[in-house]
């Protein structure tokens, strides 16, 4: 999927008149994007819609008017957009509490890791584990405690992103911690697999 450059980000008046609209189909979409881990880790499996809404919604908040300060918001986030075979992940802990984010944060280190995609089962399951962005992960790794944000990312080999699209696929966290699996819905699969048709990558 082509990452996306100025002429994709619309100027504050036009994206006043756009947002409602591109909101609702931002929700929509990740509806069927978000995948709960247990009861404190989410993801949500990113592209190129939910990305120009990142940065779109950036720069309306920081009231950027300058093509040098959009384009730092794209040079960060366009990294987050799947190329072909590739599954992007923002992996949420979702702990609000002072006390909940103490005892957790600590324990989670190396959580970004710790994500796993298992396609099929008994003798033909196969495994691939997430990796990291390295510019992201200087931001957002430290030795003590982690982050309460990661993105992080899949690569699938041709033959594994094929067996993606009609094998089980199930996505698990397996850190000494906290492991919990879910099953990927085929609504989902069929969303993240539309991404790789339109990538250039």
């Amino acid at each position: 999927m082509s990452g996306l450059t100025l002429a994709d980000i619309v100027d504050q008046r036009a994206y006043e008149r756009e947002r409602e609209d591109f909101r609702r189909e931002v929700i929509a979409l990740k509806k069927l994007r978000r995948l709960q881990l247990g009861p404190i880790l989410s993801v949500v499996f990113e592209n190129r819609t939910t990305i120009r809404f990142q940065v779109q919604e950036m720069a309306r908040a920081e009231r950027m008017l300058a093509d040098e300060q959009i384009q730092e918001e794209l040079d960060t986030y366009n990294p987050l957009i799947p190329g072909r075979g590739e599954l992007s992940m923002t992996l949420f802990v979702e702990l609000t509490s002072e006390p909940e984010l103490r005892e957790w944060l600590p324990k989670l280190v190396g959580i970004e890791t710790s994500v796993v995609l298992r396609i099929g089962s008994g003798a033909t399951l196969m495994e691939v584990r997430s990796v990291v962005d390295p510019a992201h992960a200087s931001l957002l790794t430290r030795e003590a405690v982690t982050a309460s944000v990661h993105y992080v990312r899949i690569e699938l080999s041709p033959a594994l992103a094929e067996r993606f699209t009609t094998d089980q696929a199930v996505l698990a966290v397996d850190h000494p911690s906290y492991e919990h699996a879910t099953e990927l819905s085929g609504a989902t699969k069929a969303s993240l697999t539309a991404d790789w048709s339109q990538s250039a990558r």
